[in-house]
């Protein structure tokens, strides 16, 4: 929202009388739990649970007024949560998000909406699952912890312990990504390298999502190796599906449906939108681009701002955009482009200045 206040009063340095709508936009990573709590009401719960590294955090989750739980992973398990030298994707662990998942159960809720965006983990939920009663064993019988370094030992699986209720409830999974569970497309190759691998790690860690998606199939009868989707949060939406039967859904669609996207825009010149960083992902489910599809749809043009833009202006047109702009000036410093009082500056200045071109005030 504070970046929705910068933009207008961008807008408002040229047109000082321009309504201006701003709205919390997600796509399952972090901000889909507030942007549903705002669009349909319900209570934060805050409760202790493990970070990536299994050290106390607390973390929260809402529950919504029709009593469905929503998560994001990110709370527990994402990266924001470690320092960049505590970045490893073989130790890190999806544990916390196992339970939060947990005390919602306790509590009645039976339905679930999970934002996956944001993790620091490539575990394929084996430590979720851990947190909820499965447990894994090696070859040799012995009981694996779930982090990225256990996904090529798994051998066997038990789900005799499972919370009550895990396997009533109904998952929908907010994905802001596509990309299958290994592969040169999949979690490791593609996201690991952000999450603190090395390339002997994202090589390790791609071979143990392979072997985890083939005894998945062995054991629970499931292939989940190429679903897209599936190796969204390094690995957790085919870890999602594969044990609980969830359902992987594009997050900004689903979050724009909440919130009656179509009808609170259909009056508008034009959409702003954005995220810190818009590359080739950004095509890939991202919020930009599905607020652009939404707002194409009812013939409003959309541009997209990002702290940093690495598409080249064409590709932009081509996917449907009016334009993308970097807010960032070329000769300014990551460190103090972060700032946030600086931050908002580029980002006013940024608008005023596309305002003027667009509306013929230069």
């Amino acid at each position: 929202m504070e970046i929705a206040e910068a933009v207008e009063e961008g807008i408002h340095r040229v047109f000082p009388d321009c309504q201006v709508v701003k709205l919390d936009v997600a796509d399952g990573g972090e901000g889909t739990m507030q942007a549903l709590r705002k669009a349909m009401g319900g209570e934060t719960v805050k409760i202790e649970v493990a970070d990536p590294l299994r050290r106390p955090v607390i973390a929260s989750y809402v529950i919504l007024e029709n009593g469905t739980a929503v998560l994001e992973m990110a709370e527990a398990s994402g990266l924001t949560l470690l320092r960049p030298e505590e970045r490893n994707p073989m130790e890190t662990s999806t544990f916390g998000t196992g339970q939060l998942v947990a005390d919602a159960l306790k509590r009645g809720c039976r339905s679930f909406l999970i934002g996956i965006g944001g993790s620091a983990t490539n575990d394929a939920g084996m430590g979720m699952l851990e947190a909820l009663g499965v447990r894994f064993y090696d070859r040799f019988g012995l009981l694996l912890s779930g982090k990225g370094e256990s996904l090529g030992k798994v051998a066997d699986i038990s789900m005799d312990g499972i919370c009550k209720g895990l396997l009533e409830s109904e998952y929908t999974i907010a994905c802001d990504v596509d990309a299958p569970l290994f592969g040169p497309k999949g979690a490791a190759c593609v996201f690991a390298p952000q999450k603190g691998a090395d390339e002997e790690m994202v090589e390790l860690l791609d071979k143990g999502l392979e072997h985890f998606s083939r005894v998945i199939e062995t054991l629970l009868g499931k292939d989940v190796s190429t679903i897209p989707g599936a190796g969204a949060a390094g690995g957790l939406g085919g870890g999602l599906v594969a044990f609980l039967s969830a359902r992987l859904e594009n997050g900004v669609q689903m979050v724009l449906d909440a919130m009656d996207f179509d009808c609170i825009i259909r009056s508008a010149d034009l959409v702003i939108t954005g995220e810190g960083r818009i590359d080739s992902q950004t095509f890939c489910g991202k919020t930009p681009y599905g607020v652009m599809l939404r707002a194409r749809k009812k013939g409003i043009p959309v541009i997209a701002i990002g702290g940093s833009v690495d598409i080249a202006a064409d590709e932009a047109l081509e996917a449907g955009f009016k334009g993308v702009f970097a807010v960032t000036p070329e000769d300014m410093s990551l460190e103090e482009a972060m700032q946030k009082k600086t931050a908002m500056k580029n980002v006013s200045d940024t608008v005023e200045r596309i305002i003027k071109k667009y509306s013929g005030h230069e």
